[in-house]
């Protein structure tokens, strides 16, 4: 993308704005309109000169230049209603309408409008004479400061806090509205906002005063900090929280802009002095640097309303200076055209130089206002950064420049008091958690059952098995998370459905042994408890026991601070429940050959695979904010991907309490692959169809995007499947009806077999959707029938070993009947020995340049297979031709895998032959090792095609992934005993009594 974006104004803030967004990758140039010398001519920023009053010749000008959106500034412009116009008119504009502004262009309207909402501010009186303000000051004198204030746009300037009363009624003269306050000190707290997300930004201090010590005239800012919050004293944080509860009450279809709250700290709490509809200058120029996410895209999501999207992300643990150079006799008269020198020393320090009244003047930077510009300092504390700061100042001369030294010099004599820390200050607010606690009170309490009444607050939860109405009970419990989904709720900032997602993967094991789901504990951790999105997530897992059956008995809240990101939390659920002795699934002595596997909807992808789900997103061209694919409804992508895994307790008890079902299987990680044999005897398998049910859309769309394999796919996702009941034949039409009298959508999709071990370990099942593209998924989900005695292989490569990944992965399968002991490798330093290492394999690098002889060279492996007990060697790319008596001995126990389709093409370049051949199909084969070069018995093959065009690269790209599949599956046949090489030096299939 190449947007151009123009920014409105002349300031430090626009040059900032303008700086800021230039660093975007989709952003090609900035205009700014009329700018200053720092945005005259750089390489993706410029001025423009085209008149910023007249809204319709500017409207015209943005369609002119393909402006992406405009970005208004100053505040003069917005009341004007530059925001409306240029709406109106096809042009979108980040800011608000004339109607908004009024917040910030009317002081009195701000006045009455937080007084009618309840927000806190001091009492307050206008007035358009002087002598009744003056009478009015001086009824309060006993105030040790009174603010006055300008009810129109006053350029930062129509704000005075007065230290007397006299110098109250002065101020009068000039400024006819009054506050009264006991200051402590002010804050100003920003803010991006689209109407429904209040997005903070870390709150700023101003420093008014134009001299140092704050004396002198009151000036529109001569410099501003950002200091981290945690060396804010208590009352600080109560503000930034009480304003960001207040802010939301704002909200409306007016605001899509930056809000600005001016707080000042009081003996009575925070009060809101004011509200502005932009950014602040000189607060522009402290806290953009700070903004670690690309402004282009904050500001896009802003205005398309999704703001909740695309939060902005700010640099941790960095403080930031920022000191205004003034015009001599500013803020009063004084001269332009005064030559400014040492921008590049400036910069040169690592600093940013923001441009304010400059102006290019053949060929030189000259004065052209008061405020001339801005040297900001990001450093690791306040000290440091003033300090840099100065070295700045001191770079840039021109003649009667005006700066302070002391900006901060609050902050900094209050972080040198010494004090004692408290819990709070180390992160953990225990009153934020004793209030979460009273919010979500009602809500467990709303989920007492039989058995249980539930009040929040003792040390452990009871419940009462009789009063529940059990006579004989076993109990089943159960433990699961919501994985790498919690992922995308943070990023789409929706934590109302991720409970249920927690309740279900509780409950819905549970159910698999038959149990009615009695009560349910909660655990979330987080590193900042966030009132709002914690009592969302709760209030969630309560509606989901409620449609459980089960009680909200408890829970925990973990506030750990330093162990998550900012906006991170975690959750972990635990169920217990309860079934009769007689009501135990599964029924194993009862499951027959030839008995029928009905499967249940699922909602979609549940809670499983969520970290492959996440990759496959990053790589497509959606973003979780984008309409979900074509037939997957109207909705985003990321409301997609959020819909809650179903629970099945309430319309599925009933049927498994009737005794009909012998086995439920619950398709959660693993998918269908590796659950549905969890619930049967080992000698048995299923063979499923996947015609014959409705597969959704996300799944196919997600095959295709990734590029997955039909194993991934089944092995991963549930692909519609939400649990499977194992029931038998002549009683399946009764079962179905009973699951769709309980609303819920079912199919006969398969019937158990007996697992031979003399056929594939995978059955042909088509997961072709009926909305047109085709999909050849994968599999039997059967079990390998084996002993619990797992063989112990090792690992030979010469290079990076790209099927080693294959087999780890493979081997650490819970049913895997090998573990992988040593990976050894004649060369140092190679791919596949990091990948062992990161594994936890032990390596060894046996060097053969090291021996006289090949079979030197063999014994000294030998010696380190026979160390680890080694039962089976597999070749991954090993690059050494191995002697006779090594192979031997080994005969029968040692597996290679060759990139063709044996007995074609043997050697060390395979591809290149069948290139040259001009075969349309290879593939790959695993044999065991005999004596002469890739002459051993063949176990496995894959077929792949050879494509018009093909390269070696290309062709070798796609047969690796063939291998990466049936190495591992060559592995475990020879594992488990399925696979031997017989007496007669032939492969001999073991078939299973």
């Amino acid at each position: 993308m190449a947007a151009r974006v123009l920014v409105i104004g002349s300031g430090g803030r626009e040059h900032t704005l303008a700086w800021k967004l230039a660093q975007s990758n989709h952003v090609k140039h900035v205009l700014v309109a009329p700018g200053n010398a720092g945005t005259a001519c750089l390489e993706k920023i410029s001025n423009t000169a085209i008149s910023i009053n007249d809204h319709t010749a500017l409207a015209q000008f943005c369609k002119d230049e393909k402006i992406e959106f405009v970005v208004v500034g100053p505040e003069a412009p917005l009341a004007a209603g530059i925001v409306g116009n240029l709406t109106s008119a096809g042009v979108r504009c980040f800011g608000p309408t004339a109607e908004a502004a009024q917040l910030e262009s009317s002081k009195r309207f701000a006045k009455e409008f937080m007084d009618r909402h309840g927000i806190p501010t001091a009492r307050w009186r206008a007035f358009t004479k002087p002598e009744e303000a003056c009478s009015f000051i001086m009824r309060y004198s006993d105030f040790p400061a009174l603010v006055v204030k300008a009810s129109g746009l006053a350029a930062g300037k129509g704000v005075i806090v007065a230290k007397s009363t006299e110098e109250a009624c002065r101020a009068v003269q000039e400024i006819m509205q009054v506050d009264k306050w006991a200051i402590l000190f002010s804050l100003q707290c920003l803010c991006f906002t689209d109407g429904r997300t209040v997005a903070p930004m870390p709150p700023a201090q101003d420093h008014k005063r134009l001299l140092e010590g704050d004396h002198g005239p009151n000036t529109g800012g001569m410099g501003a900090i950002v200091q981290h919050l945690r060396y804010f004293p208590e009352a600080l944080l109560k503000s930034l929280v009480i304003i960001k509860f207040f802010l939301k009450e704002l909200l409306d279809p007016y605001f899509f802009c930056v809000l600005y709250a001016g707080i000042m700290l009081t003996k009575d709490g925070p009060k809101v002095l004011e509200f502005n509809c932009r950014f602040g200058d000189p607060e522009c120029q402290v806290i953009l640097p700070l903004l670690k996410s690309d402004l282009y895209e904050v500001i896009q999501s802003t205005l398309d309303g999704l703001l909740c999207t695309s939060l902005p992300v700010w640099l941790e643990n960095r403080t930031a200076i920022t000191v205004v150079m003034a015009s001599k006799g500013y803020p009063g008269d004084y001269t332009k055209g005064v030559e400014i020198t040492g921008f590049p020393e400036a910069q040169a320090l690592g600093l940013e130089v923001f441009h304010a009244g400059t102006v290019l003047k053949d060929g030189k930077v000259v004065t052209n206002g008061g405020r001339v510009l801005t040297v900001t300092a990001i450093r690791e504390n306040l000290n440091v950064a003033l300090e840099e700061a100065k070295k700045g100042l001191a770079a840039i001369k021109f003649e009667g420049a005006i700066y302070r030294k002391d900006i901060g010099y609050r902050a900094i004599a209050f972080l040198q008091q010494p004090r004692g820390l408290t819990y709070k200050e180390s992160g953990v607010d225990i009153a934020a958690g004793n209030m979460l606690v009273k919010k979500i009170k009602p809500l467990a309490k709303a989920t007492s059952r039989p058995g249980c009444d539930v009040d929040l607050g003792g040390f452990a939860g009871l419940f009462d098995l009789k009063a529940a109405g059990f006579k004989d009970p076993l109990l089943a419990s159960g433990t699961d998370g919501v994985g790498t989904k919690l992922k995308i709720a943070q990023q789409c900032n929706k934590h109302d459905t991720i409970g249920q997602d927690l309740v279900a993967m509780c409950v819905n094991d549970i159910l698999a042994q038959g149990a009615e789901p009695l009560f349910f504990l909660d655990y979330f951790s987080c590193g900042k408890l966030d009132l709002n999105t914690t009592e969302a997530v709760v209030a969630g897992i309560a509606r989901a026991c409620g449609k459980a059956g089960c009680a909200l008995l408890g829970g925990e809240t973990a506030e750990m601070p330093d162990m998550y990101s900012p906006g991170e939390y975690d959750l972990a659920g635990f169920a217990v429940g309860a079934m009769e002795r007689d009501q135990k699934l599964p029924h194993l002595e009862r499951i027959t050959e030839g008995d029928v596997v009905i499967g249940i909807a699922s909602s979609g992808l549940h809670s499983n695979g969520f970290s492959l789900v996440r990759k496959i997103v990053a790589k497509s061209s959606l973003q979780y904010s984008s309409p979900a694919p074509e037939g997957c409804g109207d909705q985003t992508l990321g409301d997609l991907l959020l819909t809650p895994t179903r629970i099945y307790s309430h319309s599925l008890l009933p049927v498994l309490r009737s005794g009909h079902v012998k086995a439920f299987a619950h398709i959660t990680g693993g998918g269908l692959l590796e659950n549905i044999p969890r619930v049967l005897p080992q000698k048995f398998g299923v063979d499923l169809d996947a015609q014959t049910w409705r597969v959704p859309r996300i799944f196919s769309w997600l095959q295709q995007e990734g590029h997955l394999s039909e194993e991934e796919m089944a092995r991963t996702f549930n692909c519609g499947i939400g649990a499977a009941l194992v029931v038998s034949k002549d009683l399946t039409e009764q079962i179905l009806r009973d699951i769709k009298q309980h609303k819920e959508e079912a199919w006969v999709i398969g019937n158990v077999v007996v697992y031979n071990l003399k056929y594939n370990s995978t059955l042909p099942l088509n997961l072709c959707p009926p909305f047109g593209l085709a999909l050849a998924m994968a599999a039997a989900f059967t079990q390998l029938q084996h002993d619990n005695t797992r063989l112990l292989p090792c690992v030979f490569l010469s290079l990076s070993g790209s099927n080693l990944q294959a087999l780890i992965d493979s081997t650490r399968e819970p049913s895997s009947c090998a573990h992988i002991v040593v990976v050894i490798s004649n060369k140092a330093a190679v791919a596949g020995l990091d990948k062992a290492e990161r594994a936890g394999i032990p390596t060894r690098v046996i060097n053969h340049k090291l021996y006289k002889s090949r079979v030197e060279f063999d014994t000294a492996i030998d010696q380190v297979l026979e160390e680890y007990s080694t039962d089976i060697v597999c070749l991954a790319g090993f690059m050494r031709i191995l002697s006779g008596p090594f192979v031997r001995k080994w005969d029968g126990k040692m597996l290679n895998i060759h990139p063709s389709l044996l007995p074609s093409f043997k050697g060390s370049n395979a591809h290149e032959q069948a290139l040259e051949a001009g075969v349309t199909v290879t593939g790959c084969t695993v044999h065991f090792v005999a004596e002469d070069v890739d002459a051993g018995q063949i176990i496995l093959q894959e077929s792949v095609p050879v494509k018009r065009g093909d390269t070696v690269a290309t062709l070798s790209e796609r047969v690796k992934l063939a291998e990466h599949r049936i190495f591992p599956a060559a592995l475990q046949l020879v594992a488990s005993g399925a696979v031997r090489l017989g007496q007669n030096g032939k492969i001999h299939w073991v078939t299973e009594e």
